[in-house]
This record gives structure tokens, sequence and C-alpha cells, in this order.
């Protein structure tokens, strides 16, 4: 079983920044891919970012330009760099890891992100 833990949400003011860390534990050479959704309230869960563990990455077209994922494979880490932050953005983010199949292995706690106008 892999076991993730995410840090690092908050409070910010529109236009500000936030950086999400998720950290992987367990059995961590089932994991292919590391992704970040989110959730706000009333929606679906949504895809924002996904990371192979080569570096590949792709992200939904509402963050592309803003946020950032990286991984940092020997901390067994993943990361979602978010700038130019928008109330748009408030939602519960989940971190979640993949295998080689895509098929979601593990999710996070979730951790919230609140953006002021």
């Amino acid at each position: 079983q892999v076991q993730l833990v995410e840090s690092g949400g908050g409070l910010v003011q529109a236009g500000g920044s936030l950086r999400l860390a998720c950290a992987a534990s367990g059995s961590i050479f089932s994991i292919h891919r590391m992704a970040w959704y989110r959730q706000a309230p009333e929606k679906q869960r949504e895809l924002v970012a996904r990371i192979t563990s080569g570096g590949s990455t792709n992200y939904a077209d509402s963050v592309k330009g803003r946020f950032t994922i990286s991984r940092n494979n020997a901390k067994n880490t993943a990361y979602l760099q978010m700038n130019n932050l928008q109330p748009e953005d408030t939602a519960v983010y989940y971190c979640a890891a993949l295998d080689g199949y895509g098929t979601i292995i593990s999710w996070g706690q979730g951790t919230q992100v609140t953006v002021s106008s």
C-alpha cells in the first residue's frame, strides 16, 4: 500500500502563491505517476496536473502557465507550485498516486486552498 501525506495549503490573496507538497511512503515502487486533483464545493473532483516518473507533465487548461508540478524521486515527494492564484482556484487539493496503467492506487487526505479576492 501507498500512503500520501499532503502539506502546504492555506489562505492567500488573489495574485499570491502557495506550494503544496505530497510525501509518499509504503509501496512506492508501484508508483508511476503522481497527480494533483482539486474539488471545489458542489463540484466534481478535477485533474489539475500530472507528472510521470520520467518527468513528463500535463496540466488542466485552467492552470497552464500558473501552476507547476514537479517531483523529487529521491525524497518520494511531489510538489505543486501555484502562482497568480485566483478565487476560482479555491478548493480542497488532493494528491494521488497512479500505477503504470494509470489507475489511482492511493489518495492523500486533502489540503484546503482558499484564495480571497
